[in-house]
């Protein structure tokens, strides 16, 4: 049976996983992930990848084809290369070469939510036209036009949590402008918007010193009507929508597909959904939809899909590695 090795990094855990052609995860690991850097993330990944293979093993003791790696931040696809986490640490490193050096088979690499958005178009959504958002701890997106994974001159393209969606709290993003929906919709941006309204709102939210707000907490008390979570959520739906509805006039997607933690149970997106105009997503045929991979395996999926998208070009004529997983 053909398998393929899949890795799923975030900024707190390591999935490690074995796939079938199929998308169907045969048996998987998690590692909890703490690194400060690159470089210590790939260490991280070399130990856990030689724990796996020491105490999970090859499903048909038969060595995968290929191995599929899903990061955080900034890659180069094409060259294998993982250029960021973030701004403030950069360090390229031409990952794909070195752990196809170690492991023994071709390595590909992509960044985790543009991995996520290959195992929805490979495995649950036949579409040439669509946007994956991720609404999670931060916001992304993974856009699909004309049958094409949009990457980008850099490779930053779809970091859409930077968007100012028309609800004005004055809050500062990292990225230096005002009110992005990062900062009011995913999970640090409810928790800071929870700090920063809670004086002026009645609540029975616990608001934890060293730790975030949790979100399903927030959802809960929302429909208790909570004042300060029924504020907390009325802006968040707010912005998702505005970001929804940016984003299907600028792609004219036929289906926009919610995916991540924060949007996994329904509530934000019923919420969001309610928002939406419906002249602006006339178009859009598919429906605001929710995926239906699970959202702490979509990733480990996505990173499958990822070593599968490539594999199957190894052999054609026309190889082209710039192009592949689109």
């Amino acid at each position: 049976m053909k398998t393929f090795l899949a890795l799923d990094l975030g900024g707190t855990k390591l999935l490690i996983g074995e796939l079938d052609q199929s998308g169907k995860i045969l048996r998987h690991k998690r590692y909890v992930a703490n690194y400060a850097n690159q470089r210590e993330a790939v260490e991280l990944i070399k130990r856990s990848l030689d724990d796996y293979i020491a105490t999970e093993g090859w499903v048909d003791q038969d060595l995968p084809v290929a191995m599929g790696v899903g990061l955080v931040g900034r890659v180069d696809p094409c060259q294998g290369i993982w250029l960021q986490i973030d701004p403030r640490r950069t360090d390229p490193i031409p990952l794909s070469k070195e752990l196809s050096e170690i492991y023994g088979m071709p390595v590909f690499i992509d960044n985790d939510v543009k991995s996520a958005t290959q195992a929805i178009r490979r495995f649950e959504l036949k579409s040439d036209n669509f946007v994956y958002i991720n609404v999670g701890t931060g916001i992304a997106a993974g856009i699909i036009a004309g049958g094409k994974l949009i990457r980008g001159s850099h490779f930053n393209a779809s970091e859409v949590g930077h968007n100012a969606v028309g609800v004005d709290l004055g809050i500062t993003c990292a990225c230096g402008r005002k009110d992005c929906v990062e900062m009011i919709a995913a999970g640090i941006g409810i928790d800071y918007c929870a700090r920063m309204l809670a004086p002026e709102f009645q609540t029975k939210l616990n608001i934890p010193e060293g730790a975030r707000v949790d979100v399903e907490e927030v959802f809960t008390l929302s429909r208790e009507g909570d004042p300060l979570c029924v504020e907390l959520v009325k802006n968040a739906s707010q912005a998702l929508a505005g970001l929804i509805m940016n984003l299907v006039r600028v792609v004219d997607p036929d289906t926009v597909v919610l995916g991540g933690g924060v949007i996994a149970d329904g509530y934000l997106h019923g919420q969001a959904l309610v928002k939406l105009n419906p002249t602006t997503i006339r178009f859009v045929t598919g429906g605001v939809v929710l995926t239906g991979l699970h959202p702490d395996l979509i990733g480990l999926i996505g990173a499958g899909a990822v070593a599968m998208n490539n594999y199957d070009k190894i052999d054609e004529a026309q190889y082209n590695h710039c192009s592949l997983g689109e």
